[in-house]
C-alpha cells in the first residue's frame, strides 16, 4: 500500500532515507510545472526545483504538517521563483510553455487508450491552454495554476501567495474568465453574446464552485441557465475548461534535470546527519 505524505514525513524525520526519496519524487514534477510557469526559462525552473528539494530536506525536521507537504513545496517554491524574476531584469514577462524544449519528449509520448484523432486534437487543446495560461498577469496565472491546475484549495493558495481568501477568489474568477475566452473555441464551443437582460453568469459560475454564492442567488442563476441556452453554453465552457485544467498531466522532469536534482541532493545527504536540524 503507498504510503501518505504524512507517513513519509514521519519516515523521513526518522532518517529514512528511502522515504525521503519517496517524498521528493512524489513531488518534483508538480515543483517542475509550477517552476516552469512561474520562471523565465527552464534552467531558472531547473534551479528552482533543485533549490526547493533542497531546501525542503533541510528544513524537513522542522515540518509540523500545519500544512500539506504539496503547500509547504510550493511556497518554497515560489519564494525562489521571485528571487529569480528579481535578479532578471529583463525577465519576460511571458513564461516558457511546457511544449518547449526538453518537456516536449515528455509531452510527445502517446496516449495508448486514444485514437490518432484524440491525441491530435488533446495536443492542440493542451496547447491553447498553455497560451492562454502564459497570457495572464502573473498574479493571476499563479492563482489559477495553484487553484485549477495543481489542485490547492482557495485556503492553501492563499497561503501560498500570502493573500486573503478573497483576494485570491477574485483573482481566480478574472482568471477563469480569461482563460475561458481563450480556450473554450478550441474545445469546439462557440458562445454568442448575451440577449439584454442576461447576467455576466461566467463570474457568477466561478463565485459558485467556490461556494460564494447564497441558495436564493444560486436558485435564481439556475433558473435562469435553465431557460437560456446561451447561458448553458456558457456555463458549460467554463466548467470543461476547468476539467481540461485539473486533468493537465504534470510533464516528466527531464532525465538530465532529475540527475543534477539528484546529485545535489545526494551531496546535501552526505554532509549532514538524518534528523540534524535545519542549519
Amino acid at each position: 500500500m503507498e504510503q501518505s505524505d504524512d507517513q513519509l514525513v514521519l519516515a523521513a524525520q526518522a532518517g529514512d532515507r528511502r522515504a525521503l526519496e519517496a517524498l521528493l519524487d512524489r513531488h518534483q514534477r508538480s515543483v517542475w510545472r509550477f517552476g516552469m510557469k512561474l520562471c523565465a526559462n527552464p534552467d531558472d525552473a531547473q534551479d528552482v526545483l533543485q533549490e526547493t528539494l533542497l531546501a525542503a530536506v533541510r528544513n524537513l525536521p522542522a515540518f509540523r504538517g500545519e500544512s500539506a507537504v504539496s503547500t509547504w513545496l510550493y511556497t518554497i517554491a515560489r519564494s525562489f521563483c521571485l528571487k529569480k524574476r528579481r535578479q532578471s531584469k529583463f525577465a519576460p514577462e511571458a513564461m516558457e510553455s511546457l511544449d518547449a524544449g526538453p518537456v516536449s519528449e515528455a509531452r510527445a509520448v502517446p496516449d495508448q487508450d486514444r485514437g490518432p484523432e484524440e491525441q491530435m486534437a488533446g495536443k492542440q487543446v493542451g496547447a491553447v491552454l498553455e497560451e492562454a495560461i502564459d497570457a495572464l498577469a502573473p498574479a493571476y496565472r499563479e492563482v489559477l495554476l495553484l487553484r485549477d491546475v495543481e489542485g490547492l484549495s482557495a485556503p492553501e493558495t492563499a497561503s501560498v501567495l500570502g493573500l486573503s481568501v478573497e483576494a485570491v477568489k477574485s483573482r481566480l474568477h478574472r482568471a477563469r474568465t480569461s482563460v475561458r475566452e481563450r480556450v473554450a473555441p478550441a474545445l469546439g464551443i462557440l458562445v454568442g453574446p448575451p440577449k439584454p437582460g442576461c447576467p455576466d453568469v461566467l463570474p457568477i459560475l466561478s463565485r459558485h464552485i467556490e461556494g460564494e454564492l447564497r441558495r436564493e442567488d444560486c436558485a435564481e442563476m439556475e433558473r435562469h441557465v435553465a431557460g437560456c441556452p446561451r447561458c448553458t453554453a456558457a456555463c458549460d465552457s467554463l466548467r470543461r475548461v476547468l476539467a481540461v485544467c485539473r486533468a493537465s498531466p504534470a510533464p516528466a522532469v527531464p532525465a538530465q534535470v532529475q540527475a543534477s536534482v539528484r546529485e545535489a541532493v545526494a551531496r546535501l545527504l552526505q554532509s549532514k546527519r538524518p534528523g540534524d536540524a535545519a542549519p
